[in-house]
């Protein structure tokens, strides 16, 4: 099963968010820093008036499914940072602490 990129960064940041709350009330926490991923996609694009280019995530044992379309290694660097404090980087785990949303 193929994973679109936008698929792939938005369950990071679930089992980001995951990460953070199952730490409520452990004496060790860790500030969330930069994120670096490095993936092989494949990029491909449709052939119809609204063709729109797409970017997927390249399985280890590919099937041959993307075998017409070009592959790239990309990297990624992700700042996390809570919405309303941009300022901000979030804390992994651990209780809420003042001023911490």
């Amino acid at each position: 099963m193929a994973v679109e990129l936008s698929e792939m960064i938005g369950r990071l940041r679930d089992e980001l968010t995951v990460a953070m709350n199952s730490g409520d009330g452990a004496e060790l926490r860790f500030e969330l820093g930069s994120i670096e991923l490095e993936l092989t996609v494949a990029v491909t694009k449709e052939a119809s008036p609204t063709a729109k280019v797409k970017f997927w995530l390249v399985e280890a044992g590919v099937d041959g499914k993307f075998s017409s379309a070009a592959t790239q290694k990309i990297k990624l660097t992700l700042d996390p940072r809570r919405a309303g404090q941009l300022d901000r980087k979030p804390f992994v785990s651990g209780t809420e602490e003042p001023g911490e949303r």
